[in-house]
């Protein structure tokens, strides 16, 4: 049994403080989230949600941006953020004792941006140079180009980065209103994990968030409808990049335990079917996994690889011989044990990082409004069984329900699933 010292408090404004108290170490992970991503953008704001966080760094009404980066790495911390498909998350980790500093200056950034002009077209065109960074690396391309595949116009179906044109659309005022609707108390949150206490952290959020006055707008989202659809890119490179696989369950549905065991045993780790079938007997390529990914209402399962265009059918092949016998037979008993050991493994070595334990209590308490005991997850994770797991497997590669996206030179004639 894990003793886990989660708290949670509300303040009066909306905005959630939870914690989790570690002792023995003398360190601390705090992060600020936001539950707005790119999901939540308009047709013309394509970007905005990734490039806030850009902004956000740039300078303060105290504070320059060299200021923002010194306060903290002078103490020996870190700053970062990124930005996902539904929420935004600002952290810093440092010292416990400097763990106020970290806390200041993430909410001076997120509350006194300045938004200079000058620095704002400045970071455009930095963001613009990071577009094209990402459409040079096909690895990556290809990820958003099979989510496009999977759910077409929908917003989940776009890159998180937006494209050049819709960046450098973007206007000062623009970013202020999608703040000014976003950026609210009763869709934030401050999460920490570390050597401090939750009394603390209640005071220190209190302080420097509690007179900020809510003013929520919904933001409204739809079920992405998805469809099985095949695309390719072509592009000259040394090998093909590919994506397979389709839409899955929810952050709330329970069948994603059981699919949590079936990418573990497809493609989740080393000793996985695909990774020895197609890498290790026959070495085919260097890349070849599978990771799952959930939603608010859903989710989806994808295979990737990266092969020869002499070997991508080949690839293609050996997978999807391994989704029609795993969809037909699911998946053996030593396999299923195995998996259920190895992901509460990865979910206990993963408590030995205080950023680990940060992100867990934020995303947990954003998707589902508690933070989940491990205790309870892997409970869920025991309790699978090899049916339910047949049944996840049959939903989850139906080839009809299947897509595919893959960028490279594709060989004479193409390939085929």
């Amino acid at each position: 049994m894990h003793i886990e010292a989660v708290e949670t408090t509300t303040l009066a404004n909306g905005l959630r403080v939870v914690s989790e108290r570690v002792p023995y170490v003398q360190s601390a992970s705090i992060g600020v989230w936001v539950d707005v991503g790119a999901r939540h953008e308009k047709p013309g704001e394509r970007g905005i949600t990734h490039f806030i966080e850009h902004m956000l760094f740039k300078g303060t009404e105290r504070r320059s941006a060299r200021d923002i980066a010194s306060e903290i790495e002078s103490v020996g911390g870190s700053l970062n953020a990124f930005t996902d498909k539904e929420y935004t998350c600002y952290y810093g980790r440092a010292l416990s004792e400097h763990a106020p500093l970290v806390l200041d200056v993430l909410a001076d950034m997120i509350r006194n941006s300045t938004l200079d002009p000058e620095e704002f077209a400045r970071e455009k065109n930095v963001v613009i140079e990071e577009i094209k960074r990402y459409e040079d690396t096909p690895d990556d391309l290809v990820h958003d180009l099979f989510a496009r595949a999977v759910w077409q116009s929908h917003p989940l179906g776009r890159p998180v980065i937006g494209t050049a044109r819709s960046v450098g659309s973007l206007t000062v005022e623009r970013v202020r209103s999608f703040m000014r609707d976003h950026y609210v108390p009763s869709r934030m949150l401050v999460a920490a994990a570390g050597n401090i206490t939750h009394r603390s952290l209640v005071r220190l959020a209190t302080r420097l968030f509690g007179d900020m006055p809510d003013r929520s707008v919904p933001a409204p989202t739809r079920c992405p409808l998805a469809r099985g659809k095949q695309v390719r890119r072509h592009r000259r490179s040394e090998q093909v990049h590919f994506c397979l696989g389709g839409p899955t369950f929810a952050q709330t549905d329970d069948r994603r335990y059981p699919l949590t065991i079936l990418d573990m045993v497809l493609g989740g780790n080393m000793s996985s079917r695909l990774f020895q079938e197609v890498r290790e007997k026959r070495g085919l390529a260097y890349a070849i996994g599978s990771y799952a990914t959930a939603f608010r209402d859903c989710g989806l399962f994808t295979i990737y690889g990266g092969t020869s265009p002499t070997t991508l059918q080949q690839v293609l092949d050996v997978t999807a011989e391994e989704l029609a016998t795993v969809r037909r037979e699911g998946l053996r008993d030593d396999e299923i044990a195995r998996a259920k050991t190895q992901i509460r493994g990865a979910m206990v070595i993963g408590l030995e990082n205080m950023s680990g334990r940060m992100m867990r209590l934020g995303k947990s308490t954003l998707y589902h409004g508690r933070v989940i005991p491990l205790d309870e997850i892997s409970a869920c994770v025991q309790r699978v069984t090899a049916e339910d797991i047949l049944e996840v497997a049959h939903y989850t590669l139906d080839p009809e329900r299947l897509s595919f996206a893959a960028i490279g030179p594709f060989p004479r004639g193409g390939a085929s699933l």
